[in-house]
């Protein structure tokens, strides 16, 4: 065996095992949106225990449990309350919610709203097109006026009395349709 290849794949094999140790070391939650996050950090104070999916090995619950301390008893037990209340001073309120994002967000739904109702003024529009065309050409197939047509060689024809009737019941089915 070539002792190069073999420090080689040895060399690889530890760098891919540290970092796939790395990878173990990670938290997985469902925050109060209902989206799942990865960390490498633990969840905040507010994300119950149930929805904890997933910690590394050797992590016992959450790294910071903040408790507020309303029992006078409770009060009296001495220094272990008093560090408890600091933290809970010290430690921001996170909100979990992105000002730009909510904003990008926002102008997203408008411009989407925007569009669509545009496009329904479209369809309206065409709708109503179609019921002034469907009328002027249901007023001249019920005139009583030949009606001339073009047949399959482009030589000019007039339509009969049953290819009117038919053509009358099509034209009053557009309208009942267009036209409300």
């Amino acid at each position: 065996m070539d002792l190069k290849l073999v420090s080689r794949t040895l060399i690889l094999a530890m760098a891919g095992g540290a970092f796939s140790a790395t990878a173990l070391a990670q938290w997985q939650w469902i925050d109060k949106d209902g989206r799942k996050v990865y960390s490498d950090r633990s969840p905040p104070s507010d994300i119950p225990e149930k929805n904890i999916l997933k910690m590394p090995r050797g992590a016992k619950g959450k790294s910071v449990e903040v408790t507020p301390v309303d029992d006078p008893a409770a009060a009296s037990a001495g220094a272990a309350s008093a560090p408890a209340t600091k933290t809970a001073a010290n430690v921001p309120k996170l909100t979990g919610k992105d000002a730009q994002l909510e904003a990008k967000k926002k102008q997203a739904e408008d411009e989407a709203a925007a569009k669509k109702q545009a496009d329904e003024e479209k369809v309206a529009k065409a709708k109503a097109d179609n019921c002034e065309r469907a009328k002027k050409s249901l007023a001249g197939l019920q005139s009583g006026q030949r009606v001339p047509i073009t047949n399959a060689k482009g030589e000019r024809d007039y339509m009969d009395d049953n290819a009117r009737a038919a053509e009358i019941k099509r034209t009053q089915g557009i309208v009942s349709g267009d036209c409300k």
